[in-house]
């Protein structure tokens, strides 16, 4: 099991520059789990693709039913206290450390693209490419 951050949801289902890792990533791990703030994250990246990139809204519809049926019952609530713990000691945002605050409290590696919160939390968070290596 592992905590992923919508960044590695959002490019296993919409082709990108990250898709084929993330994919890589599920197939190594397909128990992935997550903060309820993936839904909302997950919905914007969709959104993005929908105005701005000619994503139709029936493929649009359909990714977030995907990512839906994936993510049931793999969604956590994270304390607000130990997010704004994380908060206090590192330069990420709340968003970023309720992934951290999950993988902290269920011991777990976050597995992410997210540059800053590997270099802030090296001993939680890693690059796709690194936990292919373990």
């Amino acid at each position: 099991m592992i905590v992923v951050d919508s960044n590695l949801i959002g490019y296993f289902f919409i082709e990108g520059e990250h898709s084929p890792l993330s994919i890589k990533v599920f197939e190594k791990d397909p128990d992935w789990i997550a903060p309820l703030l993936w839904q909302s994250e997950v919905r914007s990246i969709v959104t993005q693709h929908f105005r701005y990139k000619s994503m139709p809204l029936i493929r649009a519809k359909e990714i977030i039913n995907e990512a839906h049926d994936l993510m049931l019952e793999h969604e956590r609530f994270v304390s607000s206290g130990a997010v704004l713990d994380l908060v206090a000691t590192s330069a990420c945002t709340s968003y970023d450390c309720e992934y951290v605050a999950l993988a902290k409290e269920m011991n777990l590696s976050l597995v992410t693209f997210d540059k800053e919160v590997v270099r802030e939390f090296p001993y939680l968070a890693i690059f796709p490419q690194d936990f292919l290596k373990m």
